[in-house]
């Protein structure tokens, strides 16, 4: 959902801008390591059934900060190394370049699996569906695979009214919520016909959110994890917990933290503008981490958003 340039090797950070009000200033996210995917071989991703049935690849492609034309390329090339999910948001103001780079990337509409959000700012039943042909017209799509409510603001219940009605018409094959706590969401359901499928939220090594998980799992709601390296922050490219089992199993910090988020059943959606990098990310099918390795993650949480400037 957020990102910033990083260096994995160095673990250091650019200077970012961060997402604040209704306004969004964004900068470049570029990740880095060793150990990454054959351009030439295209990765198959594991679906999970979401509670509604649709069906949804566990690991996608973020573009939050992609613009113009690196974003219309790198969703190009995301899709050409075997990425199916693809993430997005009217807030992001990419969509239109998200749309080219679905078109440039040259496969069926049905194999791809497109997701965007609605802002606080187009919250409300008729702006809600305003904002979400808006959204379409810019993809370029007759249908998006899931719909979120971004934020939980504004005029909720008439946002997801909107979209209950925009899913029972086809438009939007499953609906969901992001960065909602467990009473937003459960205020949500009391008075809703559809149950959202999908909580986006911030989870990572250091904010793990094992009590929240276990909630959202409970109400048959699927977790899935913005920012799934954290940024970077923390340094956790340069982690030596997260180096050393890497060296174990051969691979790099970035692909042992996303092996993390799989076998912890939460969807990840990582991004980078460099190909190479692309590829690594996918490459985390291949091995698992033990007993010990998941403990050891475990040990690293500090219970605390690594993003203030959203809480």
């Amino acid at each position: 959902m957020m990102n910033t340039n990083i260096d994995r090797k160095t673990g250091t950070i650019s200077r970012r801008a961060v997402l604040k009000g209704g306004a969004l200033v964004g900068t470049a996210f570029a990740l880095g390591r060793v150990g990454w995917a054959s351009a030439n071989k295209q990765a198959s991703i594991p679906n999970v059934r979401l509670g509604n049935g649709v069906m949804m690849p566990v690991l996608g492609f973020g573009t939050f900060t992609l613009k113009g034309d690196v974003c219309t390329e790198s969703v190009a090339d995301a899709i050409t190394a075997g990425y199916r999910l693809i993430d997005t948001a009217t807030v992001y103001q990419n969509e239109e370049a998200v749309g080219a780079g679905i078109k440039k990337g040259g496969i069926d509409r049905k194999s791809l699996f497109v997701t965007s959000k609605i802002w606080v700012d187009d919250s409300g039943y008729e702006r809600a569906k305003k904002a979400f042909q808006t959204t379409l017209d810019q993809l370029q799509l007759e249908y998006l695979d899931l719909y979120l409510i971004h934020r939980p603001h504004g005029d909720v219940q008439g946002s997801w009214r909107a979209m209950e009605e925009l899913n029972a018409a086809g438009k939007i094959k499953a609906i969901g919520v992001s960065n909602f706590d467990q009473a937003q969401l459960a205020s949500l359901m009391a008075g809703a016909k559809t149950k959202p499928v999908i909580n986006q939220l911030e989870i990572n090594p250091f904010f793990q959110e094992t009590g929240e998980l276990q909630t959202v799992r409970a109400a048959g709601v699927q977790p899935q994890a913005w920012a799934p390296f954290a940024e970077g922050r923390n340094g956790v490219f340069k982690n030596p917990v997260l180096e050393q089992i890497g060296k174990k199993h051969g691979k790099t910090v970035a692909q042992v933290v996303l092996r993390w988020h799989h076998q912890r059943g939460v969807i990840a959606i990582p991004r980078s503008s460099n190909p190479e990098h692309r590829r690594e990310n996918l490459a985390i099918f291949d091995f698992s981490l033990d007993a010990e390795d998941m403990g050891k993650i475990s040990a690293l949480n500090v219970h605390r958003s690594q993003f203030p400037e959203w809480t």
